[in-house]
């Protein structure tokens, strides 16, 4: 559970390496929290023709967490490149329509690299004592 909040306590960090562990809990934490929003948001949706109190206060509290995990979740990503030896930037793939998203899923799935590297050390050995 501690895994879902480290990306908040280094909010705007972008140096280091993260584990695949941080990023999809991350991820996790954040579905779990848009699909509450939105199971709010559509629960009255059919049955009234306006939009109740609950569905807009739903609606703002989206649209606050969406801008609150911005900068998270950017920076997760940038440090989950980072424990793949690869520069940042490549967090700019995102952008680009279609392949753009899946390349990054495909990333964020790969391993690591083992033992340090020019961003710092593994933080999975820093993990297991070695």
């Amino acid at each position: 559970m501690n895994w879902m909040f480290v990306p908040f306590a280094r909010y705007a960090d972008f140096s280091g390496r993260s584990r695949r562990k941080e990023f999809w809990m991350f991820q996790l934490l954040n579905m779990l929290v848009i699909c509450a929003l939105a199971v709010i948001l559509a629960g009255s949706a059919f049955s009234e023709g306006e939009w109740t109190s609950m569905q807009i206060v739903a609606l703002g509290l989206l649209g606050l967490w969406m801008l609150g995990v911005l900068i998270p979740s950017l920076a997760v990503q940038v440090r989950r490149f980072h424990d793949q030896d690869k520069s940042g930037w490549f967090v700019l793939l995102g952008f680009i329509p279609y392949l753009g998203g899946l390349t990054l899923f495909v990333f964020m799935l790969f391993e690591g690299t083992r033992g340090p590297n020019r961003f710092g050390d593994d933080p999975k050995a820093a993990e297991i004592g070695g």
